[in-house]
């Protein structure tokens, strides 16, 4: 059973990358960016998976971690000569130092208090990018060119539309790829039992802070991902990406799509911005009321998400 469960899971897998792959030429402009926008929107829930889904942290501070990335990007990109990986390298490297930071002191907390600290800690940011002008401009942001698309030694070109989003998928893959594999090991299998009990799991000996500190070190550099890939897209960056609603979105994602499954996310992720490109093209500013009852709807009805109630169906 386990084994045939893998199979049609990989088979669907493969069948969704591989329509993901070849939409760009189909689609027009508008769409094909739409949807490698929510390819990137999707990695950024799937980041938060880690901590939501998987270690039972429910993370307020992933705006933080988002708009550190951009920003990283971005001052590679302005200070020194356009490198598309010595660009996201700084992305990484500025999100993953705000998790490390934010680590060391939420993780002492649970629960509620945790949430608050990292709302906190992103609130902390988003003032220091808006105030600080001289260097994140404000809240006027950067902009910057784009990168060429390089492999080292063999080519170099510029982004076409398509090309950016082949390299979004990829690396939305990739990352897919290496988190499953890292919640499918013991140290996933401990997270999994932090979020289960957790006194019970520090009872038999392991040191829950430490794992704790990894999974938020770990969702934040996903985040940084995420938010790298943003900045190559759009060529722009501002605090508004840093604000804690940004957080929240990725929350309601979750919930949307299925937590601690990663691809429920980002279902999620799809789902919400579909439906707010939708209702928005008719309801103008008043488009978050529907998509807030059908939210409201799908807590209710569906407390497992899409994917959940997917899994349900086909086990009937």
């Amino acid at each position: 059973m386990s084994g045939s469960r893998n199979l049609t899971f990989w088979t669907g897998f493969a069948v969704v990358v591989a329509a993901l792959a070849v939409a760009p030429p189909l689609l027009p402009p508008f769409w094909e960016r739409f949807v490698t926008e929510i390819l990137i929107w999707g990695l950024l829930a799937m980041s938060s998976d880690i901590l939501i889904g998987y270690t039972g942290m429910v993370s307020f501070g992933h705006s933080a971690f988002l708009g550190l990335g951009m920003y990283g990007t971005a001052a590679a990109l302005l200070l020194l000569p356009p490198n598309l990986w010595l660009a996201m390298s700084f992305g990484l490297v500025g999100a993953a130092a705000v998790a490390i930071f934010v680590a060391y002191f939420a993780t002492r907390l649970r629960d509620i208090y945790f949430a608050i600290t990292t709302l906190v800690f992103s609130q902390i940011f988003y003032v220091i990018i808006f105030t600080w002008t001289e260097v994140t401009g404000g809240e006027n942001g950067l902009t910057f060119r784009q990168p060429p698309l390089s492999i080292p030694f063999l080519f170099e070109t510029r982004f076409s539309r398509e090309t950016l989003h082949w390299f979004v998928l990829a690396v939305v893959v990739l990352s897919y790829l290496v988190l499953r594999r890292v919640t499918q090991s013991p140290f996933g299998k401990v997270l999994q039992a932090i979020r289960e009990n957790e006194p019970r799991t520090r009872a038999i000996g392991y040191h829950v802070e430490r794992y704790k500190m990894v999974a938020v070190m770990l969702s934040g550099l996903f985040a940084g991902l995420a938010g790298s890939l943003y900045a190559i897209q759009n060529k722009f960056v501002a605090p508004d990406f840093v604000f804690f609603l940004i957080s929240g979105e990725v929350v309601i994602f979750n919930v949307m799509g299925g937590m601690g499954t990663l691809v429920g996310p980002v279902a999620g992720a799809a789902f919400f911005w579909l439906m707010r490109e939708a209702f928005s093209r008719f309801l103008t500013e008043y488009y978050l009321i529907p998509v807030g009852l059908i939210f409201t709807a799908m807590v209710i009805f569906l407390p497992q998400g899409l994917l959940g109630f997917l899994r349900r169906r086909l086990n009937e």
